[in-house]
């Protein structure tokens, strides 16, 4: 996956002039290597190093997308975001609105979230759900090699702000094949990850391998369940949740931020509000816990939803 999102950034920087990639050691190739040997492809006027400032990141970002230019921002991590939460909220969801559409302010924001790797607090965040909670920006968050190279690229092609979060876990652990040269996945529809029709599991990012795995576990045990792998959450894509609602009657969500405020408390609010007459039990949720992500490594496994969890939650809507 990492090279599938490294074989983006290229291409994105191959086709337009105006696309640049900045962040904390970007230039060196990253933490993660996602953006290695881009700075000897295309110079260090277009792939550069920042100093250690998520607020000046983001703030470089906001000025050269207001500028006409297609910056693409990395987080080192996205547990270090909570420092530009100021220009996300009062800058970054604002400018459309505030400048009349005048300045769309296309950009993309990268940051590898999540924990399965044994990195310690800060390093292993899910804060997807604060930024879902800015109105004016959109929230990608790829689950396959071949999703994250055709969203990053139809991210960059978009004419708002978009958030791209990458699994750690899933850098290096999950392989598929991935067209050359440029394609695109839209952005706001999801992919049925597995057919079924007795429970839904909604996921994104690096839940969908936790959630397959258990699906496959509940059909040794005759249980057919369909896995919706989300794909973007803002947009999102209620018409296949509500497809898949309609067929099941039973939803388990799924993500590892969390509980309070997570993003499937606003899965769990919307289609309590408009199916709640196709349930045949409540939603459940599977979540990290409400506490912050351990900061030993040795409790990650407590924290971090894993299949067996999952396969509990499936069967507390099955047995309602």
């Amino acid at each position: 996956m990492v090279a599938a999102v490294n074989d983006a950034l290229r291409v994105a920087l191959e086709r337009d002039d105006k696309v640049m990639l900045f962040g904390e050691d970007v230039g060196m190739g990253g933490v993660f290597r996602a953006s290695d040997n881009l700075q000897n492809l295309f110079g260090e006027e277009r792939v550069f190093n920042t100093p250690l400032s998520e607020a000046g990141i983001m703030g470089l970002a906001v000025g050269l997308g207001i500028a006409g230019e297609k910056p693409i921002a990395e987080l080192q991590f996205a547990g270090f975001i909570y420092p530009a939460l100021e220009q996300i909220n009062a800058q970054i969801g604002r400018y459309r609105q505030r400048t009349q559409g005048n300045f769309p302010l296309s950009m993309v924001v990268r940051a590898p979230y999540g924990g399965g790797i044994h990195s310690p607090e800060m390093h292993a965040d899910s804060p997807e759900g604060l930024v879902a909670a800015v109105p004016g920006v959109k929230i990608v968050i790829p689950s396959t090699p071949y999703d994250a190279k055709g969203l990053l690229l139809a991210a960059v092609d978009d004419p708002d702000p978009v958030f791209f979060f990458e699994s750690i876990k899933l850098y290096r652990s999950v392989k598929g094949e991935v067209p050359t040269g440029h394609y695109t996945v839209p952005l706001g529809k999801a992919r049925i990850a597995r057919e079924g029709d007795d429970c839904t599991v909604l996921c994104y990012g690096g839940m969908v391998e936790i959630c397959e795995e258990a699906a496959v576990a509940a059909a040794a045990a005759g249980v057919n369940v369909e896995v919706v792998d989300l794909r973007s959450i803002v947009p999102l894509d209620f018409e296949a949740i509500s497809e898949s609602v309609k067929k099941t009657g039973r939803v388990v969500i799924v993500h590892e931020a969390a509980r309070r405020m997570g993003f499937g408390a606003e899965l769990s609010a919307r289609i309590a509000e408009e199916l709640i007459e196709y349930l045949h039990a409540p939603i459940t949720r599977v979540t990290g816990w409400d506490a912050p992500y351990p900061p030993f490594t040795a409790a990650e496994h407590m924290y971090r939803p894993d299949a067996a969890r999952v396969a509990a939650g499936i069967r507390k809507v099955l047995d309602y």
